[in-house]
């Protein structure tokens, strides 16, 4: 496969010569203050502190490092080597470990950014390079230049998931979607004699990223070099494999950065890619093999939604060509991220490789850390992928 030739620095070299260099970490008037994100970490440090001495060795190595750099080259270094190093780390350790827990990733990552804000050799960055260092860093410790399908598996699955959100009503919480990631990356699910390799990704649970074009940048290099992309995140009761993702936003709910939209239900709101709004039809479709995914046995039952609601109603739809006239509010993975990151990679489908089966599992949702809830999840999520093997 073309994918095992594919080299995932080429992403790097075009993110630090000057792909996205609207970096949302860095959109405050001073790249030096803390954001909403790492403001939190002294709160979450006192609330869970076992979550931070997981990785603790990696942050104490990069804050030692920081201090003596001297010059944006040797920061440029340290972010790569850090970077990977980080999801590196926190996918062993969570091997390791039976917790089900993907918060010390998400925590340590908001530590060394706010020890990067911190340190004398990024203050005396020029206000581009800054911006620069921290997008690399972002991306490369949710595993951008971890993606190698080198196993020589008969096929390839690309999953993402999401970190904690919603953390201002419980800092302690989870994502199982996140666990997902760091359970499945490089994982061999076999199936009938077929064997398929996982690589995976996490994404951030904020507007701006996706406004900036993090989905296409991560996903767009393997649209024609996997065989199925699943996206992730947490959801209902059950899961629910999104059948017809929505363009629009209408959540009123904040991001992690306590962003708030504007979007309603009354007034759904097309995001943006590239300071452009997204170009697409109201309503797309998935193109997982459901049927199989369906199959898996577990504790939760497995959906095919195809509820969306429009600017007309909500009800069960039947087709796209049902939904052709019709203002999108809410498609069935509902009106946040979670839709607009199944939205946006389905596009990319479109565009790419139409034949390729894509689309977005809601798991079920979990209070703050619950370990036995997010274990059989991992586990109904793995039988899914598994069934899916044999029929893409």
């Amino acid at each position: 496969m073309l994918v095992n030739k594919f080299k995932p620095a080429l992403i790097f070299t075009a993110i630090v010569a000057g792909t996205l260099l609207h970096n949302p970490l860095a959109l405050a008037n001073n790249m030096n203050e803390l954001t909403v994100e790492e403001g939190r970490i002294a709160l979450a440090q006192e609330t869970m502190p076992q979550v931070f001495t997981r990785l603790e060795k990696r942050y104490q190595l990069f804050v030692e490092q920081i201090t003596i750099a001297r010059n944006y080259t040797a920061l440029t270094q340290l972010i790569i080597r850090h970077g990977t190093g980080l999801w590196k780390d926190a996918v062993s350790d969570f091997s390791k470990q039976s917790q089900m827990d993907d918060r010390s990733l998400y925590w340590t990552r908001l530590q060394m950014q706010a020890a990067l804000r911190k340190a004398k050799v990024f203050n005396d960055l020029l206000p581009m390079q800054q911006e620069k260092i921290l997008w690399s860093f972002e991306l490369l410790s949710r595993g951008q230049q971890d993606i190698r399908f080198d196993q020589g598996t008969h096929k390839k699955i690309l999953v993402t998931g999401f970190d904690p959100f919603f953390l201002d009503k419980n800092i302690n919480q989870s994502n199982p979607s996140g666990i997902a990631a760091l359970a499945l990356d490089d994982l061999t699910l076999s199936s009938d004699g077929i064997k398929a390799e996982v690589e995976t990704l996490i994404f951030p649970v904020r507007f701006e990223d996706f406004d900036q074009g993090m989905v296409e940048t991560l996903l767009a290099p393997y649209m024609k070099n996997v065989d199925m992309i699943v996206t992730i995140s947490m959801g209902r009761k059950s899961f629910d494999l999104e059948r017809y993702p929505a363009l629009r936003r209408s959540a009123e709910a904040p991001d992690n950065l306590n962003v708030l939209t504007g979007a309603s239900a009354k007034n759904p709101l097309i995001p943006l890619l590239n300071e452009m709004p997204l170009k697409g039809e109201e309503f797309v479709e998935f193109s997982l093999p459901a049927k199989a995914m369906q199959q898996a046995k577990g504790y939760f039952s497995v959906n095919d939604n195809n509820k969306v609601s429009t600017l007309t109603g909500t009800f069960d739809a039947s087709s796209l060509k049902q939904l052709q006239n019709e203002t999108s509010v809410e498609g069935s993975g509902g009106g946040y991220l979670s839709n607009e990151i199944s939205y946006r990679s389905i596009l990319l489908r479109n565009s790419y490789n139409p034949l390729l089966p894509v689309g977005h599992i809601h798991t079920p949702r979990i209070s703050a850390y619950d370990p036995v809830t997010s274990e059989k999840i991992i586990k109904q999520i793995k039988q899914m992928l598994t069934l899916a093997i044999t029929e893409i």
